[in-house]
């Protein structure tokens, strides 16, 4: 359903291009609504002759004419960017922020009081419309605020509400995740490799095989051990392989990769903070 909100995109990197291309092919906004502003010349020609929207080099003013402002810059550079468009913020305006790490306190510090602001954590898969995002309000952003939060990245995958302090778990799990199952679909494919398939023959089949295990377990609302029971047939294959899995400690390596991801993210976080 149509936003009908002017949004700017303040930082026009993989993850906000992502979102302008999801909202286009959702309809959930037009071309005529979307405004991005990258300072680089040639990437703003790029986005406006693929996407057909308005770029510009001035953040404060694409903040000035928006409804919903979408702060997409990296963490490094977003107390700049937060004190160049403060004057052009106030409680009319919507503050969504996809920058990692950064608190909701720490961007109302800057922009001042009374500004609605959702934080997001989104995912990497939400360049290819299948993301995984959760989101946070902040004190003063209202149910409506979180669902015109909520449409923007439904344009590119799933969503989820949580309260801001699980953000790091988020970020332990579904943001840094699909580095884990990268890694995953690597070893498998090199496991078909080592047992004789070819090389683009593996890796198509450890890809798939990922991809369709993810969409039986979202289709069918099946516990994944339940799916993996009707797999693992006695004295069969797939039984083996999950006992080698199980001596290789792959559950713990796991649990402990998302709970290093998720200490780190909250360092970061505190960091940000002070």
């Amino acid at each position: 359903m149509p936003l009908g909100k002017k949004i700017a995109f303040l930082g026009t990197g993989n993850m906000a291009e992502a979102l302008v291309k999801g909202l286009l092919r959702a309809g959930t906004a037009s071309r005529e609504e979307i405004l991005c502003s990258e300072p680089r010349a040639e990437r703003r020609a790029e986005i406006q002759a693929r996407y057909g929207v308005e770029t510009s080099g001035d953040n404060r003013a694409l903040a000035e004419r928006a409804d919903i402002v979408v702060i997409s810059v990296k963490p490094q550079i977003i107390e700049h960017l937060l004190v160049e468009i403060a004057p052009a913020i106030d409680h009319r305006k919507l503050v969504i922020s996809i920058a990692a790490g950064i608190p909701i306190l720490a961007i109302a510090r800057k922009l001042g009081a009374g500004v609605r602001i959702v934080r997001v954590m989104p995912n990497t898969p939400a360049l290819v419309g299948a993301g995984a995002t959760a989101l946070a309000r902040g004190a003063h952003a209202t149910d409506a605020d979180l669902e015109q939060a909520r449409a923007l990245f439904q344009s590119v995958g799933t969503t989820e509400v949580v309260e801001e302090p699980l953000l790091d778990a988020v970020t332990g799990l579904s943001g840094s995740g699909p580095a884990f199952v990268f890694l995953a679909i690597e070893a498998l494919a090199d496991g078909g490799v080592k047992v004789g398939l070819a090389r683009p023959v593996a890796m198509a089949l450890a890809a798939q095989t990922v991809l369709g295990s993810a969409k039986l377990v979202l289709e069918t609302g099946e516990h994944p051990g339940r799916l993996k029971d009707q797999v693992t047939s006695p004295g069969g294959t797939a039984i083996a392989g999950v006992h080698a899995l199980e001596v290789g400690g792959l559950r713990a390596a796991l649990i402990a990769a998302v709970e290093a991801a998720t200490r780190r993210s909250r360092e970061l976080g505190e960091k940000a903070a002070k």
